[in-house]
């Protein structure tokens, strides 16, 4: 299992890299399209496991939502569909993971349908968004979240003995999410000491509003990583699936490894736009 984790990363990466540095930013704009798209054929295989057809109309849904807001050509639709999915984030998903699996998915089924035509959308324009601001701004931003899960995850198996979300996903710990979070503050400490103040998000924010505020900021990015992460896994658990496809091989799906920036990439672009 850790060698074909490997190479899938290794593959992924041979791929990323050079897109990244090498290639105009309308490359990387698509590899970004090109796995928001498998990451909603994924999302409707959860909830309609049993109609395949379906999975490849919901991923021409996504699609046709991005290029008719493209070629509106108006910014504040495209805000518009990320400030929904900052509102959602917000307001609705801490209720909806307090319920833990209470939450029956034939009821929701409907709303989740509508809700990944919102939230898929929103995470390909943040990260295009964030692009266009800098490539640093856009890999020290994403960064961030592999940054808070790495730490997570060991400190949680060093230290966890609190359960943060016992039904929806055992083994993540409340030690485990502090260990990400003091993680974090020293990541995003290193980006205002050590890079220029525009090229990040944290750097930014502690020029424009001070540190208090910035590292206030760093808190809520964080806490909305994990909910990500909780939010897809309480999914998952409805449908009854350990992984959301097979699409890479040792690692599950494409919305397995995404599922932290779906939350914190929106978040973060509205974050960019008040600086």
């Amino acid at each position: 299992m850790l060698k074909t984790r490997i190479i899938t990363a290794a593959i992924l990466l041979a791929v990323l890299l050079p897109i990244l540095f090498w290639l105009p930013s309308i490359y990387i704009a698509i590899f970004f399209l090109v796995a928001l798209l498998a990451a909603a054929w994924e999302w409707s295989r959860l909830l309609y496991p049993q109609v395949g057809r379906a999975a490849w109309l919901y991923a021409a849904f996504c699609l046709a939502i991005i290029l008719f807001l493209l070629a509106m050509q108006n910014v504040a639709w495209q805000f518009a569909i990320l400030l929904l999915a900052v509102i959602f984030w917000f307001f609705l998903a801490p209720f909806i993971l307090a319920k833990g699996m209470l939450v029956s998915l034939d009821r929701l089924r409907p709303f989740y349908v509508v809700l990944g035509l919102i939230l898929l959308p929103a995470t390909w324009f943040a990260l295009v968004f964030l692009r266009d601001l800098g490539l640093v701004f856009l890999l020290s931003t994403m960064a961030f979240v592999w940054i808070a899960d790495i730490g997570a995850y060991f400190v949680g198996k060093a230290f966890g003995k609190h359960k943060l979300a016992a039904q929806i996903s055992p083994g993540k710990s409340i030690e485990g999410a502090l260990g990400g979070l003091l993680l974090c503050y020293g990541y995003a400490l290193l980006c205002v000491f050590y890079l220029p103040f525009e090229s990040t998000l944290f750097g930014a924010w502690a020029i424009r509003f001070g540190w208090v505020l910035m590292f206030l900021m760093v808190t809520v990015l964080t806490a909305f990583s994990v909910f990500g992460d909780l939010f897809e896994s309480q999914l998952k658990r409805m449908a009854g699936v350990k992984d959301s496809s097979h699409l890479l091989p040792g690692h599950g799906g494409v919305l397995d490894r995404v599922d932290a920036l779906i939350p914190t990439m929106p978040i973060a672009a509205l974050l960019a736009g008040l600086v």
